[in-house]
């Protein structure tokens, strides 16, 4: 059976070498970054879904998806890469990240932002989301990865 090679989440926005731990960019741990091209496709796939779930999560506490299908073809026909193979939550930040400043009503993309948040122009709820990822990002490294390596 073929399986999908994983791109790098890499964004070209490495803060890894300016010494934090966690890449403000891609949010993968500075020993992922480094040892990204030795990992086997099995350990660069639970990198990926590590980062996808995470994304998710932040991008769930902001905005709901309703239509899936419709934001799914609304990226396909505005020319906007996305990670098909995650969710609709990870494709509707990918949206915001392309275009956020271009888009008028959410709805004609399948998405409703929560209330809490409708008022903020989407540019600003796209780096909120990013910020929430990074910080959720960083949570783990310390209370997971931290520990293993001062042990």
């Amino acid at each position: 059976m073929f399986e999908t090679r994983v791109k790098t989440p890499c964004i070209g926005v490495c803060s890894t070498g300016i010494g934090d731990r966690v890449c403000r960019g891609c949010k993968r741990f500075a020993h992922e970054v480094i040892n990204w091209n030795s990992y086997s496709e099995g350990e660069k796939r639970l990198i990926d879904e590590r980062l996808g779930d995470f994304l998710s999560r932040c991008t769930r506490n902001k905005l709901q998806v309703l239509d899936a299908a419709l934001l799914e073809r609304q990226l396909v026909s505005q020319q906007i890469a996305y990670p098909a193979h995650l969710d609709a939550y990870c494709w509707a930040y990918a949206l915001l990240k392309a275009g956020a400043s271009q888009i008028g009503d959410p709805a004609e993309f399948g998405l409703q932002i929560d209330a809490e948040y409708r008022e903020l122009p989407l540019s600003e709820l796209r780096k909120a989301i990013d910020d929430e990822f990074y910080i959720l990002s960083e949570a783990y490294y310390e209370r997971y990865i931290s520990v293993v390596e001062t042990a």
